[in-house]
């Protein structure tokens, strides 16, 4: 028994050396981004010890005092993080909710163009914004939305509406974060949809034909199961990151008027860590985003399973 056990062993070693040999040009691609991964996504999570720990700048890392949980149940009972952790899921789902099936509908009507000219025409134009920076698409939104010489506001001078002060408004934050993003990203969203589209088998299409069935039902009965594996995997990524909105965005639009409904716990973790010193406890913070954000990720893929057999793990 236990020479056949040594002689597996040796067996998978012999296979794992010829084929390491044999493919050694693809290995040291991969050792790219490997290194990539371990140096820059899991050796900075050690610094998640700071959140157990009061840190003084300067110090190091693992010789500050251990305090245990006691970031956490600060941010806790802080009223003003619970406001900050409102206004990150309120801004979130919303973004979310209209943001994630707008390029579906986008890639479905586009693949409905049968020239060819003018559908590479609107693919490129609608990719266009995702190449602007963030600090360009703010202070385009700045000029345009002027109370004082912003197009928007001559145009509503001329139906005789007052001036609206847009960056600065409550009421205007979330709706101008949320379009922005739309005109930002819809295009470059939809790229994914309009690959799987071409994976479509066309003898299913013409299967329906014979059928009888119309546009609508082609759409729903072909089209659309044929893309859900694509929708499921994007939806899944979608939800692990719905706590983490557009941080330079937030920061470039956002404004003490607009504290209110625009500071997001990543702003707030910002202010407290960078601005004002206190690593321990925006590490705690961000620390618990990551932990909810996990959660809401392995709910969605155990949904997914259960309900669609198709999932990320």
């Amino acid at each position: 028994m236990t020479r056949a056990i040594h002689s597996t062993s040796a067996h998978h070693k012999r296979k794992g050396v010829f084929l390491f040999r044999k493919y050694h040009q693809l290995y040291l691609m991969l050792a790219v981004p490997i290194l990539y991964f371990i140096i820059f996504k899991y050796v900075p999570m050690a610094g998640n010890i700071l959140a157990f720990r009061k840190y003084d700048a300067g110090g190091s890392i693992f010789g500050s005092k251990w305090v245990g949980l006691k970031y956490f149940e600060l941010f806790i009972t802080d009223p003003y993080f619970w406001n900050v952790f409102k206004n990150t899921l309120v801004l979130s789902v919303l973004n979310f909710l209209i943001g994630f099936p707008i390029p579906i509908l986008f890639s479905l009507l586009l693949n409905e163009v049968q020239n060819s000219w003018c559908k590479k025409f609107v693919q490129t134009v609608s990719y266009l914004p995702k190449f602007f920076s963030t600090v360009v698409v703010v202070g385009m939104m700045s000029v345009l939305l002027s109370p004082t010489n912003g197009l928007i506001n001559q145009m509503l001078a001329k139906f005789g509406i007052a001036s609206i002060y847009f960056m600065n408004s409550n009421e205007w934050f979330r709706p101008l974060y949320i379009l922005s993003d739309l005109w930002q990203y819809v295009g470059w969203n939809s790229i994914l949809y309009i690959a799987a589209l071409t994976n479509v088998d066309p003898q299913l299409y013409e299967a329906a034909e014979i059928d009888g069935a119309g546009y609508l039902q082609k759409t729903f009965h072909v089209t659309i199961p044929g893309i859900m594996p694509t929708i499921v995997l994007t939806l899944i990524l979608s939800v692990g990151s719905i706590l983490s909105v557009g941080f330079e965005k937030v920061l470039l639009m956002y404004s003490p008027s607009t504290y209110q409904v625009a500071d997001v716990i990543q702003t707030y973790v910002y202010r407290i860590g960078i601005v004002d010193n206190n690593y321990s406890y925006s590490t705690a913070v961000g620390l618990f985003q990551a932990v909810i954000s996990l959660i809401l990720i392995w709910g969605v893929n155990a949904m997914s399973k259960k309900f669609t057999d198709s999932s990320l793990w």
